[in-house]
Parts: structure tokens; C-alpha cells; sequence
């Protein structure tokens, strides 16, 4: 039973009593029997508007699967769960560098490391880097 219904027995008992109209108490209950209808739809007003922003909602969600399947795609086809040069295809290679003042990870790539230095975002704390190359190509 919705609100709306329990509202309409309310005020459906309330008219079987009989009240007689000219007395202050009838003209208290009918006024909160206004009060109550007007609750009610409000309420049904507001339950409507969640199911619709519910199932817009559940809309969103599944074009951000979709998003998510197409973009990672090339992820899903890696059997282990590791962060190997087989799982990604990007030339672009990352490094995690802890800073030492606030224990912040900042992720970096190899053109920030031959830099130099970066300045941490949580604490602006200058952080060094000395890059050495193990290849044969450097000497």
C-alpha cells in the first residue's frame, strides 16, 4: 500500500465518522487530512523522480562499461596480474617515486627522470633524480 492509498483510507475514516462540520475539532482533522494528501503526493512526486534518475543512472553505468571495455581493451588479453612490458603496448614507460617528506607516490615518465628533479604536488618538496643509463648505446 503507497502513502497516497494509506492517505485516502485516512481521510475515508475520517469522513465515515460522521463529524459534524461547524466543530472546531472536524475542522482541525480535515485540515490535517489536507496536510496529509498534499504529504503524499509530494512523496509519490519524489519517489518517481528517484526511479527515473535511478534508471538514468543505471544508463550511465553501462555506457561507462562499455567506455571502459573499449579503452582497456588490450588489458583484458593479459592473463597475469602483473604490470609487465607484456601487458602494456604504450612505448611510454612509468615509474613510481615515493617522496621522502610526505610519503607521497607521484608517477613519472623517463623524460621527468632524465630531467632531473620534480617538484612534489602534496608538499612541494623538490625531489632529485640521478638517472643512470645501463644500455650499451650510453657511454
Amino acid at each position: 500500500m503507497t502513502v497516497t492509498e494509506k492517505v485516502a483510507y485516512l481521510k475515508g475514516l475520517a469522513e465515515g465518522l460522521a463529524l459534524d462540520e461547524n466543530k472546531p475539532e472536524t475542522k482541525i482533522i480535515n485540515a490535517m487530512m489536507d496536510v496529509l494528501d498534499e504529504l503524499a503526493l509530494t512523496v509519490s512526486d519524489l519517489e518517481d523522480g528517484m526511479d527515473l534518475i535511478s534508471e538514468q543512472l543505471d544508463a550511465v553505468d553501462e555506457d561507462l562499461d562499455e567506455l571502459e571495455s573499449f579503452v582497456y581493451e588490450e588489458l583484458d588479453d593479459c592473463d597475469c596480474d602483473c604490470d609487465c612490458d607484456d601487458c602494456y603496448d604504450d612505448e611510454e614507460e612509468y615509474y613510481d617515486v615515493e617522496c621522502p617528506s610526505c610519503g607521497e607516490v607521484i608517477c613519472v615518465d623517463r623524460e621527468i627522470l632524465e630531467e632531473g628533479s620534480i617538484t612534489c604536488p602534496n608538499c612541494n618538496e623538490l625531489l632529485e633524480f640521478d638517472v643512470e643509463c645501463d644500455c650499451d648505446d650510453c657511454e
